[in-house]
């Protein structure tokens, strides 16, 4: 089996739209690592489109928000603006959906989890090779597959010692060694490349693929102004940080 994982949405049906059909062809299914809305303008669109497509889908911080688990008073002035708007865009429907799905699920030999499958409901960034490392005792599985930073990068642990990729693109499992696989972005990368990040991964190969997609960012950033979504959120997106 071949999967699609995608982290972080955040509501840019653009992105979202373009990485499904750079999959296409590729994958067997698709898996989503959370946070599905928050800071774009199509909100709605992406909650049905993911809903349509996923097998599996844990819930990221934003998702939490709408959903009414996590305060709005948690997030920055502009994620909670974001938010707050985007509650006006959801129905019930989409909302209690969104609430339904879990902190942590398992597919084939993976853990898949927003932010740390160390306390999840915490929302610690993986991002420094100190954060990874801590993590490797809260899942047993070989991969752990997360988003929540907009950054990929990937950590290993076995006998001959500990590993860490801050510019991964293809990653192979050793025998003996654990990971942690960080997707990036399809909706709002940080890490300095404005296109949008995924990636495949080969269940039966055991090994993974990081995707870097262009797609309309104009488009995407056009709908954010007009939405009256603050500024920041749309030149966020071609400058990548």
């Amino acid at each position: 089996m071949r999967y699609a994982v995608l982290s972080d949405v955040h509501a840019n049906l653009e992105a979202l739209r373009a990485v499904l059909a750079d999959a296409n062809g590729q994958v067997d299914g698709v898996v989503c690592l959370g946070d599905v809305v928050g800071y774009g303008a199509d909100p709605a669109a992406c909650v049905e489109t993911i809903g349509a497509r996923v097998e599996a889908l844990v819930a990221g911080n934003h998702d939490h928000a709408v959903a009414g688990r996590l305060p709005l008073a948690w997030f920055n002035a502009q994620a909670r603006a974001a938010l707050e708007w985007t509650l006006t865009r959801l129905s019930d429907d989409h909302r209690a959906w969104l609430a339904g799905r879990p902190l942590v699920t398992s597919i084939a030999e993976a853990t898949l989890v927003h932010a740390s499958p160390r306390n999840p409901d915490e929302w610690e960034y993986l991002m420094s090779p100190d954060d990874g490392w801590d993590a490797f005792a809260a899942f047993d599985t070989r991969v752990c597959f997360v988003g929540h930073s907009h950054r990929p990068a990937v950590w290993s642990l076995g006998s001959s010692g500990p590993d860490f990729d801050a510019s991964p693109s293809d990653v192979t499992f050793v025998s003996g060694r654990r990971y942690i696989v960080n997707v990036g972005s399809v909706g709002q990368p940080r890490d300095g490349d404005p296109r949008a990040a995924y990636a495949v991964w080969d269940a039966d190969a055991r090994a993974v693929t990081l995707r870097r997609v262009p797609y309309d960012v104009e488009s995407a950033r056009r709908k954010i102004y007009a939405a009256g979504l603050p500024r920041r959120l749309a030149d966020r997106l071609t400058i990548a940080t």
